[in-house]
């Protein structure tokens, strides 16, 4: 894959997407409708995403994974026009989005997060600064839902 700046991305990085993609489109049936990012926790949160999302109708999905295994965590939760209770932005990059069901995901969203290694080693980094100008743009008017 090539980045916007032109330079081919990171083998690696494109390695972490691609197992991140597998995370978020095993549990998805329709997950072609979407588009992801990785969410890293925000302060006072914990917790790793594979973040969907979709302009119509607005929707975000939460597909908590393990950092480790690249293994799906628990069955993703969906939200939208039905089930939202808040939506906001709490610091630069980090967001709180919160269900009419009591859930709450802290979150933040940046052009390249590192994930802890898996299994010693350096921190793995995730090229997404195109992915993550689209979800900034997506969740100013999902923000406004809330």
């Amino acid at each position: 894959m090539t980045l916007e700046s032109g330079l081919p991305e990171d083998p690696a990085s494109a390695a972490l997407k691609a197992s991140l993609r597998r995370v978020f489109d095993s549990q998805i049936p329709n997950y072609g409708d979407y588009n992801l990012v990785c969410a890293t926790p925000a302060a006072d949160s914990s917790g790793f995403f594979v973040l969907g999302y979709r302009w119509r109708p607005p929707e975000l999905v939460f597909a908590p994974f393990s950092v480790d295994s690249m293994e799906s965590l628990a069955p993703p939760t969906a939200v939208n026009s039905t089930n939202l209770s808040h939506a906001d932005e709490v610091a630069p990059e980090s967001y709180e989005v919160g269900t009419t069901a009591g859930r709450v995901f802290r979150f933040s969203v940046v052009p390249e997060p590192e994930l802890p290694p898996a299994g010693g080693g350096s921190p793995r980094r995730l090229e997404q600064d195109g992915d993550c100008e689209d979800f900034n743009s997506f969740l100013d008017t999902f923000l406004e839902l809330g």
